[in-house]
């Protein structure tokens, strides 16, 4: 992980908020993985209108309540087979990422989407999250 990354993951850590300091640092390599590998809040926001959940993506981006989405539904978008491989990489069960994502995912992207719009620099995680900073 570079040092960037590095900064990132801590800003995201604090972003998550809330959880034992051993499950943040899990849940934090996982949020940026899973944002490095699917194009950023861009590319996520559009895998979820594509499986059918736009409407659930659309409200974590505006100023209204984040709509819920199962680990089903998590499962469903990002395929069997991306989700049994991040998870492998961590060290966990499928079932318990997709409940992961689908517990934080939508307070993940509200926090990096503060204006209720995607920007151009909200494509890369890392410029959002050092934006937050500002």
């Amino acid at each position: 992980m570079g040092l960037f990354d590095g900064v990132a993951g801590a800003v995201l850590g604090k972003v998550l908020g809330g959880g034992q300091a051993g499950d943040q640092g899990g849940l934090t390599a996982i949020a940026l993985e899973l944002f490095n590998q699917n194009g950023g809040i861009g590319g996520i926001l559009d895998k979820f209108k594509e499986g059918g959940l736009g409407d659930a993506a659309a409200s974590w981006v505006s100023l209204g309540e984040n709509l819920p989405v199962s680990a089903d539904q998590v499962a469903s978008v990002f395929g069997n087979s991306a989700i049994t491989d991040l998870a492998a990489k961590f060290g966990i069960s499928p079932d318990v990422l997709t409940s992961q994502i689908a517990q934080h995912l939508p307070e993940v992207i509200n926090k990096v989407t503060p204006s209720g719009t995607v920007s151009e620099e909200s494509g890369n995680l890392l410029t959002s999250i050092l934006g937050m900073l500002k």
